[in-house]
């Protein structure tokens, strides 16, 4: 499976599941359960490799404006959910994570930015399909610390600074 099949995936449940994130997670499991073991290895490769990249602290900080108190696991499923938005919705928050502003039309906090579900849909499809548990994927470790200037998330003035479309939208 390449990239673009990846995102196909994805975006093909979010779309099924019209942005339900427990509905995608669920469809995701089930169109994965269907395809052969190495290609939801390398699905789990792909979805792995991306929330490693988004462990950074300044989506961490967009999380934070977007949900409010975002510990260790609730960044964790943000960061997952933000995969299942797409690719255009995860590069464009990579690349500056004050884009999410823009790039989330109808964000609803009590059901968006959270879907742990997601980050599992591989490893249970697997399990349905070899009764056997994901075995390691051969990634490197998610780091200790996330990557980037660490920001303070208890200062709101910092956070509207850094975050300033974020901040007008959904704090403001």
């Amino acid at each position: 499976m390449d990239e673009t099949e990846f995102w196909e995936l994805v975006d093909s449940a979010r779309d099924a599941a019209e942005g339900d994130p427990e509905d995608q997670s669920d469809l995701l499991v089930e169109r994965l359960s269907q395809l052969d073991p190495d290609a939801v290895l390398d699905f789990a490769r792909h979805f792995e490799a991306r929330a490693n990249r988004a462990y950074r602290w300044d989506l961490w900080g967009a999380a934070q404006l977007l949900l409010g108190d975002v510990g260790d696991d609730a960044f964790d499923a943000f960061r997952y959910w933000l995969i299942g938005q797409g690719r255009e919705v995860f590069e464009g928050a990579l690349h500056d994570p004050d884009n999410l502003a823009e790039l989330l039309e109808d964000f609803d906090e009590r059901v968006d930015g959270d879907c742990e579900d997601l980050g599992f849909a591989a490893d249970e499809a697997y399990e349905q399909l070899t009764g056997a548990v994901l075995p390691d994927l051969g990634l490197p470790s998610r780091p200790a610390e996330p990557a980037g200037a660490v920001v303070d998330l208890e200062d709101g003035r910092a956070l509207a600074a850094r975050f300033p479309r974020l901040w007008e939208r959904f704090r403001a």
